[in-house]
């Protein structure tokens, strides 16, 4: 149970009206409890800490020590499930995700837990990030972005010290957490360019993964799967994979992004230029052909200037 000096903690922090310093304790205490065993104690105690704060104004944007300040994103997302373009297959996998976490409670009580540490793994613009927002919304919790470039450091034990503060806001605060480029940390501890400091990383992050029993979501973005080490993916609760949309998908995702502004498109010639691009790159395509029809004082975007802007990406594309 809580110790003399978190309940007397506790209490001062009441007693100052020091809001954010009281359910920063609670969650503490509530951190504690879970690694005592106690993981219903836990997760009454945040349930009731989440309460209070969407009652007052609803989840803050995280304030992070001043060591980490630039290493975490902080938004609160407004894309909803309905923009996902993706498989169905996927989507399906997504929405089980939502699903069990806002049933977690009800597995719980069969001693079960819900998928809350994910991997996504794909090319760039398919829609990694995307699922991270979409979470974030449908779950109504804010969303924060690890810059994990920022995170490493040339110095001996930095990077993991950085790494255990992150976690400790992992639990303290609940939250979308997404690893951008989750692979810089991730690496494989058998390729021969490894070095022993990053294989100290990598096993500190592996321990973090698995200890952590918050009811945060932690999710992993890379756009290289095959250079994570293969003991990072039994971490996670489920993997996801990307890949560029297929004709059905560019079609689904030219209709939703143009909306009002879709005309009478070719639509035959229009797909030959998009197979291969990615969700992003179509996304971009759309909208500079949506502010050429504004520009032009027109109503409806035409098959010639969609056309154009996505070749222009695709040439873009493969000289990358």
């Amino acid at each position: 149970m809580a110790t003399a000096e978190q309940i007397k903690s506790l209490i001062r922090s009441h007693i100052s009206d020091d809001d954010e310093r009281f359910y920063t304790l609670a969650l503490q205490l509530a951190a504690h409890e879970a690694k005592q065993g106690h993981g219903a104690l836990a997760h009454d105690i945040r349930e009731i800490v989440n309460k209070s704060r969407r009652a007052r104004g609803g989840n803050k944007l995280l304030k992070l020590p001043q060591d980490l300040s630039g290493m975490v994103l902080s938004e609160k997302s407004d894309i909803p499930f309905s923009a996902l373009v993706l498989p169905d297959i996927l989507k399906n996998r997504i929405q089980r995700i939502i699903h069990e976490y806002r049933q977690q409670t009800k597995l719980k009580k069969h001693g079960l837990s819900n998928r809350r540490k994910v991997l996504l793994s794909g090319p760039p613009g398919t829609g990694k990030t995307m699922t991270a927002r979409v979470l974030a919304h449908e779950l109504r919790l804010p969303l924060h972005t690890i810059q994990v470039d920022k995170l490493v450091t040339k110095f001996m034990g930095e990077t993991s010290a950085k790494l255990r503060q992150i976690f400790n806001l992992i639990s303290q605060v609940q939250g979308v957490y997404l690893f951008d480029e989750f692979d810089a940390i991730g690496g494989d501890r058998s390729l021969d360019n490894d070095v022993g400091e990053m294989r100290r990383v990598l096993n500190a992050l592996l321990q973090f993964i698995e200890q952590d029993v918050s009811d945060s979501m932690i999710i992993g973005a890379t756009n290289n799967p095959a250079l994570l080490d293969r003991a990072l993916f039994r971490r996670f609760d489920d993997v996801l994979h990307y890949k560029v949309p297929d004709e059905d998908g560019c079609r689904n995702l030219i209709e939703n992004v143009l909306a009002s502004f879709k005309g009478d498109l070719a639509w035959k010639r229009i797909l030959e230029e998009s197979v291969g691009l990615s969700h992003a790159e179509i996304d971009h395509a759309c909208r500079d052909a949506i502010k050429d029809t504004i520009l032009k004082d027109h109503n409806k975007v035409q098959t010639e200037t969609l056309v154009r802007v996505l070749s222009e990406r695709k040439q873009t594309h493969q000289r990358m």
